[in-house]
């Protein structure tokens, strides 16, 4: 559950790469029109929530992708989750989602909650744009992860995966890309539930992936794949999903219809002091950081599509 092939980066981090600093700059626009120009997203916020979606929506077509709206309504008010796709080329019923919700915790500008994690699947949808993967390829942005509605019938994911059974769809592969940009180097700056301080590091300078015990195959692929091509640590554990944090994201509405899913974190409240607090602010963001785990994640889709 805990043993993964490859090893963690521990060295020195190299230079950033010319194109990782264009992801920097890319991902800091991306979290500041989120988190500061629209600021708090959600049902209380409804107009700062439409404001996400026309932000999303823009930035996909000038990415040249059609948008395709899943439309439901809570509280009497229309959400919607946004879905781009690229149609695989010689195997297009087998289907890799990467996810993130644009929405926050009331109160909560949301820069690292989930603005990260959306700047992070902005980047990838433009990365791949134009591309014809052997496999389909989604980018969605979920509405409604957070709380009050989290696991319950009114949250995005569990609307979309939800249909994606209905419609007998075969996802293969689904990413939940969730409060990804705090990184620390001081020991004891990483916690997490007992007894797993005993297995990995005490300081929160790594990348997570973590899913439940039926997609450990696609934990360990994935964790493979990164370790590959990224300098970067990385940590990575199948576990039962009643261990507290492992299904906290929307990768748990596909398991419930039996997808393989996982989280990308920096493991949010286990390490993020700022978590669904009002500091929770684009300034602490470490951008350089989560534009090397993106580029790391370039690759990681591009081998699960192509695989």
């Amino acid at each position: 559950m805990i043993r993964m092939p490859g090893t963690s980066y521990r060295r020195e981090l190299p230079p950033i790469s010319q194109h990782e600093s264009a992801l920097q700059d890319g991902l800091r626009q991306d979290v500041a029109v989120l988190a500061d120009a629209i600021g708090v997203r959600n049902l209380g916020m409804y107009h700062s929530l439409t404001a996400a979606v026309a932000f999303l929506v823009g930035e996909f077509e000038k990415a040249s992708y059609p948008v395709h709206y899943q439309d439901y309504v809570v509280q009497g008010l229309p959400c919607s989750n946004l879905e781009v796709e690229l149609r695989g080329s010689e195997r297009p019923d087998e289907i890799v989602v990467i996810g993130a919700h644009y929405d926050s915790v009331p109160g909560c500008r949301g820069a690292n909650d989930n603005a990260s994690g959306v700047a992070a699947l902005l980047a990838l949808a433009r990365e791949f744009a134009g591309r014809r993967p052997r496999r389909t390829l989604r980018f969605v942005g979920f509405v409604n992860e957070e709380p009050p509605y989290f696991q319950t019938p009114a949250m995005g994911s569990v609307v979309y995966a939800q249909r994606c059974r209905e419609r007998q769809e075969r996802i293969v592969a689904m990413l939940s890309l969730e409060t990804m940009g705090y990184y620390a180097d001081e020991p004891g700056s990483q916690v997490y539930p007992f007894p797993f301080k005993l297995f990995y590091p005490a300081e929160g300078n790594f990348i997570a992936f973590i899913g439940n015990y039926a997609s450990r195959r696609l934990v360990r692929t994935v964790v493979a794949s990164f370790r590959r091509h990224a300098r970067f640590p990385s940590e990575g554990a199948a576990l039962p999903a009643t261990v507290p944090g492992v299904g906290w994201s929307d990768q748990w509405a596909f398991w419930q219809h039996g997808y393989p899913g996982l989280m990308v974190t920096d493991t949010a409240l286990f390490r993020y002091p700022y978590y669904h607090t009002a500091r929770d602010t684009p300034d602490k963001i470490d951008y350089a950081r989560l534009a090397r785990v993106v580029g790391g994640l370039e690759h990681v889709v591009a081998e699960l599509v192509e695989g």
